[in-house]
């Protein structure tokens, strides 16, 4: 399991990398694992606004569906198109490749909240 330094994490398994003030946003290596082979990842209209927590879209895998929740509060910038295409990115490189959507920060103090590596790792231990 890949839990990298430099991410923030949520406790529903997204991940989140800060780009000066867009978060480019994704799923976890675990909540790949566990969902396992995905097959579809529906995402918002981009510029949409959320809310921190908000379900922002689902991600469809072969034996389950699961929501897609917002890390910060934001505005929805990008989302990446190579997905509708290759969904199957997200369960070989979520870090890279697999990465969902990129968010305009709408509160950098949210980012506070969010787990860091090693808090991540025990979080997913006791799950």
């Amino acid at each position: 399991m890949n839990f990298p330094d430099n991410l923030k994490y949520t406790k529903e398994h997204e991940w989140l990398r800060i780009e000066n003030d867009t978060a480019v946003v994704g799923v976890t290596d675990y909540a790949q694992s566990e969902l396992g082979d995905i097959v579809y990842i529906e995402f918002p209209e981009v510029g949409t606004s959320f809310s921190q927590n908000d379900s922002i879209g689902t991600i469809e895998a072969v034996k389950t569906v699961a929501d897609l929740y917002a890390p910060v509060s934001g505005e929805l910038l990008e989302v990446n198109t190579e997905l509708k295409d290759n969904p199957e990115l997200v369960n070989q490189d979520p870090y890279e490749k697999g990465w969902m959507l990129k968010i305009k920060i709408g509160d950098p103090s949210e980012i506070d909240t969010l787990m860091d590596s090693s808090a991540y790792k025990e979080h997913v231990a006791e799950a």
